[in-house]
């Protein structure tokens, strides 16, 4: 019996690694050792780096450039805290990583981009590639200097072939989402004036709420991060004339200014917002918060009144983006964050829908102007499409 048991595991293990070969497969990184010279560097002084698996047939002139997430370091102590992993060294990064989703080169699973030049850049260095400070500290040693890390992976990649694009699109998940929005009109101006270029940000519409406590916890994390890094001057004029520059690295305070087109994918009740946002730990000194986070379903009824109203501030910081059809919105009621990079909610048989369209869809449709696509999905629990993530206990926040 126990024997059998075995078998029946070992089987499953081996049915879910040919699942994970078939989807995903491993790209290889390159250094842009010729940046360092030009000061743009991570956190630690070292290149920055990206993935880059080549278009082939009809894409060999489509660009989709990607910018990794992983959260900010808003003052030197975070910073410092950050610059020894891969999210401030490229010396820490894998050699190797697993593209999949909108990254896939497998047309079944990425049918709209899988022969375009898709391209991963590495996060490293804590503000959105947002800073620049040129004096370096000799006690800590960091490089504040995202915005000529950005400007260097455009001008590599340019170089390499981009300069003839047909077709770019920059996106992003995460930091990486907001990436995308806070450059979305840098990077039209970089990219060839007879393209289609289009921006796509993935769980990057950060809003600025209060937490549960009713402190501006966000608010004030921002703005810290854009002092630390020097990041005013390269957040969009026509909002930092106006308001606060920490304000300016909210995305509902600079979307309606963009001019190229954008389509955000964002969960309504955005499980890293929820976590760091509405419920962070220095507004929940008791922990009431803990279980309803690690998993939606262990809420209480109050919990999710809670989050009802956090998603009709969402909703609301959204609106700003207008009923253009240049703008897309796929919103889901979905516990998750991140949804384009996976697989299995990019596109798969059991992918999140909205309107019967997945993800991959929906933003195919809109890039190559077959139909646009502006949906915001029912209030939970309502889409049983839906994959709603479930953390582990012991996993740390950002913030």
């Amino acid at each position: 019996m126990a024997f059998a048991i075995l078998a029946q595991c070992l089987n499953l293990l081996l049915c879910a690694l040919l699942l994970l070969k078939t989807e995903g497969f491993n790209v290889g990184i390159t250094y842009v050792q010729n940046a360092v010279a030009k000061g743009a560097v991570c956190l630690d002084g070292s290149p920055p780096a990206y993935h880059w698996d080549k278009g082939f047939g009809a894409g060999m002139n489509n660009w989709l450039v990607h910018f990794e997430g992983g959260g900010w370091c808003n003052n030197v102590t975070t910073c410092l805290s950050r610059k020894s992993t891969r999210l401030g060294s490229s010396k820490e990064m894998v050699k190797e990583v697993a593209f999949s989703g909108l990254l896939s080169k497998f047309q079944k699973f990425n049918p709209d981009f899988y022969n375009w030049h898709r391209i991963k850049v590495r996060y490293c260095d804590g503000a959105s590639f947002t800073g620049d400070v040129e004096a370096v500290d000799p006690a800590t040693n960091l490089h504040f200097r995202g915005a000529r890390v950005w400007l260097a992976i455009i001008e590599d990649l340019l170089s390499k072939g981009m300069r003839s694009a047909e077709n770019a699109i920059l996106s992003g998940c995460s930091a990486g989402g907001l990436t995308s929005i806070l450059h979305c009109d840098k990077f039209r101006a970089l990219v060839p004036m007879g393209a289609k270029v289009k921006c796509l940000s993935d769980a990057g519409y950060v809003i600025n709420a209060k937490d549960v406590s009713g402190a501006q916890h966000i608010e004030a994390f921002y703005s810290e991060v854009v002092a630390t890094h020097g990041s005013a001057k390269n957040l969009p004029s026509s909002c930092t004339s106006k308001m606060k520059p920490g304000l300016c690295f909210f995305p509902q305070n600079v979307v309606q200014l963009i001019r190229t087109p954008i389509f955000l994918v964002n969960a309504a009740y955005d499980s890293w917002q929820i976590k760091n946002i509405l419920a962070p730990g220095v507004a929940d000194p008791h922990g009431t918060w803990h279980s309803c986070k690690l998993d939606i379903t262990k809420c209480s009824p109050t919990q999710l009144t809670t989050m009802q109203d956090f998603r009709m501030q969402f909703l609301s910081a959204v609106s700003g983006l207008g009923a253009s059809s240049s703008r897309g919105l796929f919103i889901d009621s979905c516990y998750a964050h991140c949804q384009t990079e996976t697989q299995e909610t990019w596109l798969r048989d059991d992918s999140p829908m909205l309107g019967r369209t997945t993800i991959a869809k929906a933003v195919g449709d809109w890039y190559y102007d077959r139909s646009p696509f502006q949906k915001i999905d029912c209030p939970y629990p309502c889409n049983p499409t839906c994959h709603n993530r479930i953390f582990d206990p012991n996993e740390h926040s950002v913030l």
